[in-house]
């Protein structure tokens, strides 16, 4: 069979809903082990624990000065309210925008857009409740839907506000009318659900080279589309890796590792770094990270974490292969963030294009093509067979200290004023 249609038929095995914790989630894990074994290899599953919640009821209902129920999701892991409060609008939740106001608690607030900044501010006024306002005001159940998503822990640590997300056509039509009260149901239940690792690894030819090479891409999805872009396309990747170095070893042992519930926080990738601090400290050198490839249309993009010495490398050998990609220096927002963050320099690989569509309905496998596919696959292994092979690593650990204090206010230990990350991971 064609290489690239065999990849892409692995993408539409894996385009379902995989949430992380889920038995969809596992089943996304078997697949990926089943490919494994058929190559001759193996691999092995590593769990580890993630917060989870349901959501037993939500509801938002205008009551003054009409009565209408309209559509609501929750932000997950943020409590429970049920009551009647008012509705007052602050825009993009600055402290100006509360200017005025004074005991917020019998208070929902309406916000244009949420980030951790919004979050720490509201946390400080104490309202009952808060409401965010998702997509634009055409956007409805027809062509669109709004994103249940977990609140995450570093949020949860200024405090614990019920959330809720609404259509933007609603809030409109609710601030145009003058909207004074809302009603407000939300109850969850929070618990801890099992998430895992797929771990495989080839071992270097030259047992007296102990520089490691991991190589990482997240295989579970968000809750709505079939995540066929992000990431069923990079999960196959690595699986094109896998099979070409188990035939093609490298000097350098070469680990793989499918990491389970990225969407929610970079779960799986935390998860590795932590479980294997002597890997981490020892013997992990250099990190290849593959997050949405092969799209028909768009660009190649080299995300570089770690030195511009790091930076030109790539550039030079994308030149010797003819291989045309935009680069950017800085933290990728995907797993080799943890690497990098103790200090292991990441490559990012990915294909972007503004005609496809992730964390929507519409992520889909229609937008990818099986070229493209192998496309990425020949060029990683090239790639990754140069430094893996390499008489000396390209660059030493560490991280310069734009990329140190880029990783810390990714990370939330810098909570400045920050852009770029409009929810933190």
């Amino acid at each position: 069979m064609n290489v690239g249609q065999h990849q892409l038929d692995l993408v539409k095995a894996l385009s379902f809903v995989r949430w992380g914790g889920t038995e969809e989630e596992k089943k996304a894990a078997q697949i990926i082990a089943d490919e494994i074994k058929s190559y001759g290899g193996s691999s092995e599953f590593m769990p580890f624990q993630i917060p989870a919640y349901e959501c037993e009821t939500c509801k938002v209902t205008i009551c003054d000065p009409y009565e209408k129920e309209i559509d609501a999701v929750p932000y997950g892991r943020t409590g429970d309210v049920e009551g009647v409060f008012d509705l007052l609008y602050v825009a993009g939740g600055e402290e100006m925008d509360f200017l005025g106001t004074g005991d917020l608690s019998n208070t929902v607030l309406l916000l244009d857009s949420f980030s951790f900044n919004t979050y720490e501010t509201i946390c400080k006024k104490k309202p009952a409740a808060f409401m965010v306002i998702s997509g634009k005001y055409y956007d409805s159940p027809e062509n669109s839907d709004l994103m249940p998503r977990p609140m995450r822990d570093r949020y949860l640590e200024e405090g614990k506000i019920p959330g809720f997300q609404i259509w933007a056509k609603d809030a409109m039509a609710m601030v145009r009318d003058g909207v004074k009260k809302v009603r407000l149901e939300l109850k969850q239940r929070e618990y801890e659900a099992t998430s895992q690792n797929v771990v495989a690894v080839i071992p270097g030819t030259d047992e007296s080279c102990e520089e490691d090479i991991v190589i990482t891409g997240h295989y579970d999805s968000v809750l709505v589309g079939t995540g066929s872009w992000d990431n069923a396309t990079g999960s196959v990747a690595l699986l094109y890796l896998y099979k070409h170095f188990l035939a093609n070893p490298a000097k350098r042992t070469l680990r793989f590792v499918w990491c389970g519930t990225e969407e929610q926080g970079l779960f799986g990738s935390h998860a590795y770094v932590d479980q294997n601090p002597e890997l981490i400290e020892k013997r992990i050198k250099f990190c290849f990270n593959f997050d949405m490839n092969g799209t028909i249309l768009g660009s190649n993009n080299v995300m570089v974490t770690g030195t511009d010495e790091l930076k030109s490398y790539a550039q030079q050998y994308c030149k010797e292969v003819g291989w045309a990609a935009s680069f950017r220096n800085g933290v990728h927002s995907s797993d080799s963030a943890p690497f990098a963050d103790k200090g292991i320099p990441a490559i990012g690989l990915s294909r972007g294009t503004r005609t496809a569509e992730i964390h929507t309905r519409n992520d889909l496998i229609d937008t990818l093509s099986p070229y493209r596919l192998e496309e990425i696959g020949k060029f990683a292994a090239g790639f990754i067979s140069k430094v893996a092979n390499s008489v000396v690593l390209p660059v030493e650990t560490g991280m310069p200290d734009n990329i140190k204090k880029e990783l810390d206010r990714y990370f939330l230990r810098d909570t400045t004023k920050r852009e770029g990350f409009p929810f933190g991971r």
